[in-house]
């Protein structure tokens, strides 16, 4: 069963920094597009940033340009979201999936919790 597993979450100051990192199992990796998302209680799950298979293309959502940077380890099935400048509204459960521009993958993984807060 195609599976990804997210880590790297955990409570930061404002203004702190953190890197996820999601493993992918049971799919050829470095063909897909990757992406992270992030989701908050009431509300859709929202594309935070997204990498080609090669690496070589990158999206970002307005709210995290310049702060956050994706990328990917096609060698170790690993994608990576380092998170610079963060601030209580990047408060949220991150989730990866495969697809550039809408998730691709049906079983959605347990998510990190990132929290930003004095």
């Amino acid at each position: 069963q195609v599976r990804v597993a997210e880590s790297g979450g955990g409570l930061v100051q404002p203004g702190g920094s953190l890197r996820l990192s999601c493993v992918a199992s049971r799919f050829t990796f470095s063909i897909y597009a990757m992406s992270w998302y992030r989701q908050t209680p009431g509300k859709e799950r929202e594309l935070v940033a997204a990498i080609s298979g090669d690496g070589r293309m990158t999206n970002y959502a307005d709210s995290v340009k310049g702060r956050f940077t994706i990328s990917r380890d096609n060698e170790k099935n690993t994608m990576y979201l380092q998170m610079n400048d963060l601030k209580p509204e990047d408060t949220a459960i991150y989730y990866c999936n495969a697809g550039f521009k809408m998730a691709v993958l049906t079983n959605w993984g347990q998510g990190t919790q990132v929290t930003v807060s004095t």
